[in-house]
């Protein structure tokens, strides 16, 4: 017992001095912070300070405050548990993080005192063989950027969409990398409407083959409303896409042509550049949309033609199998006095002349596009 009492005494200091140097959310006392970051790194005139271990965001901000440069922080799908230590840390406005931690957020931008924060939607093209009434088009994510003077945090919510590539290409250009968190939001935004124009000239293929099998000829033999559930589901991803293009246009202008102290005015130019595509990819989903209610409406009108094409075929037969009802009804009532009902040859003629009219009924009809 007393070497357990000993033991206890030499551990028990230990770790009181740990928690009193330690960070707002030192991994020590909150293990679940290492699940939510990343990336935790500290750039200095464009290039990644390496250090011996992995750097808390406490210990990357120390850094960044002694030293110069800036800290770029990446998390995934952080709790508010888990963010609440940074946001204290980097003065983060409580909207903002309160928006950043939910997520299902519409692209934005607002700007508060020391930092900006910008939403962007993610799009990601789900491939598939074959479009069915069920088939998922598009993925869509989310990455909320915190925008600071020595500061740049990402929180990205989905599977799709990961800054991990982006930051190599970033790391291996110093000379953009130098202009601070600015340009590292730039290149967000630019990867960002990239993948939007992928997504669009994929979701152009899905259109054109939906389009080809509405319009093209021999298709008597396609089930009823199998094409009506293609293309609203696909109008629907459409949908889904529209609300991640439209909202961001705006914010990409302000940051474009107003003047922001956060912002390098070199690197606002390149908005400009990045506001033309968004605007690009707008003009083509709006017009994905306008071109699938054409195709939904012309395969209802043929859908409705090829009823009436069934009613009429439906009311020629049965007007051609009037004729022997009428024929066997009038003979099928047994009088004795009857022109014809004894003769020898009376059955064959009358089968003769039914026969006669049904065939020019049918050939009638026919020839008027009714059969």
């Amino acid at each position: 017992m007393s070497m357990i009492r000993d033991l206890r005494a030499v551990v028990r200091p230990s770790r009181v001095s740990l928690r009193k140097d330690s960070g707002p959310y030192d991994t020590t006392r909150d293990p679940a912070t290492t699940t939510a970051v990343v990336d935790c790194a500290v750039y200095r005139d464009g290039r990644r300070i390496e250090t011996d271990s992995t750097l808390t965001p406490h210990e990357a901000m120390r850094l960044v405050r002694r030293d110069g440069g800036f800290v770029w922080i990446g998390l995934h799908e952080p709790t508010e548990a888990e963010f609440a230590g940074i946001a204290r840390e980097f003065g983060l406005h409580p909207l903002a993080v309160e928006d950043a931690v939910q997520a299902h957020q519409r692209p934005k931008l607002e700007r508060y005192d020391d930092s900006l924060f910008t939403v962007f939607k993610t799009i990601h093209y789900v491939d598939h063989d074959r479009l069915t009434s069920s088939s998922e088009v598009v993925e869509t994510g989310e990455v909320m950027c915190f925008t600071g003077r020595d500061f740049f945090i990402t929180v990205r919510h989905g599977g799709q969409g990961s800054l991990r590539a982006l930051r190599h290409r970033l790391q291996d250009d110093p000379e953009l990398l130098a202009k601070g968190p600015s340009a590292v939001l730039h290149a967000i935004a630019d990867h960002v409407v990239d993948g939007y124009i992928a997504v669009a000239d994929a979701v152009q293929d899905d259109i054109d083959e939906v389009e080809t099998e509405v319009f093209s000829p021999g298709r008597k033999g396609t089930p009823r409303g199998t094409d009506a559930g293609r293309i609203y589901q696909l109008k629907r991803e459409v949908l889904e896409f529209k609300r991640a293009v439209s909202p961001l246009l705006r914010p990409m202008q302000l940051l474009s042509e107003r003047p922001m102290r956060l912002i390098d005015p070199e690197i606002q130019k390149y908005f400009r550049d990045v506001a033309d595509h968004v605007a690009r990819v707008q003009e083509q989903v709006i017009g994905f949309d306008e071109l699938l209610n054409s195709i939904l409406q012309a395969n209802l009108a043929q859908a409705s033609v090829a009823q009436n094409e069934d009613m009429r075929k439906i009311t020629s037969w049965a007007a051609i199998i009037a004729v022997p009802t009428m024929v066997c009804g009038v003979y099928g009532m047994n009088f004795d006095h009857m022109p014809e009902l004894h003769w020898r040859y009376g059955y064959p003629v009358i089968m003769a002349i039914t026969v006669s009219i049904c065939f020019g009924i049918h050939r009638t009809l026919k020839r008027n596009g009714w059969l």
